[in-house]
């Protein structure tokens, strides 16, 4: 979930950021909130999730770290945690799982560079910037961009080609190159869970 900058640093409106600004952001406010990120030059700046955004997350990541722990094809990390699939850009989706190669890389290096699954829950300020501003970066360098529309209770899934995303609101299930069984998710409990 992100929104645009309203007040770009420096007082210039309309310009472009660079990766560099961006990470001296985060290094200068190192809690988890605000979150930046930097997509085509634009600073997205987004605020403290509230309750069922972070429920959402929470319970997705209990669910893919089941997962993961019996098909180990990845691990799945949150954020904040910086993302660079692209020179000068700079994303923190709210969750992501990473190849086993990439968790061994990190933990000497950062930013992740690879991942094989993004999702961002969705709110009322980052729905355009979810589906129109990071959706084509995630398509050219993920297999899978998951967008979580707590509202309508659904999964919007992408996939690289996809011009349309497909809309599950049912069972979502997930076959990473390489996992034994499909991870699945029943989308009614899921959402029951979530605003328990």
């Amino acid at each position: 979930m992100a929104m645009p900058a309203l007040v770009p640093a420096h007082g210039v409106s309309g310009r472009r950021w660079t990766a560099r600004e961006v990470r001296r952001l985060i290094a200068e406010n190192p809690l988890a909130s605000p979150r930046y990120e930097l997509v085509d030059g634009e600073l997205l700046v987004t605020p403290s999730p509230n309750y069922p955004h972070q429920r959402a997350v929470y319970l997705l990541i209990v669910a893919l770290h089941s997962y993961l722990e019996r098909n180990p094809v990845g691990r799945v990390l949150t954020s904040p945690f910086d993302v660079e699939l692209e020179p000068e850009t700079v994303t923190q989706p709210d969750l992501f799982v990473i190849p086993p190669h990439e968790a061994r890389r990190l933990l000497t290096e950062m930013p992740a560079r690879e991942l094989i699954l993004a999702a961002e829950v969705l709110s009322p300020s980052s729905g355009r910037h979810d589906r129109v501003t990071k959706k084509p970066l995630y398509q050219r360098h993920v297999d899978e961009y998951w967008i979580i529309d707590l509202d309508a209770r659904l999964f919007e899934r992408w996939r690289p080609s996809d011009e349309r995303p497909e809309i599950i609101t049912k069972l979502l299930e997930w076959l990473p190159a390489g996992a034994a069984d499909a991870f699945s998710l029943d989308l009614a409990r899921y959402f029951v869970e979530v605003f328990d």
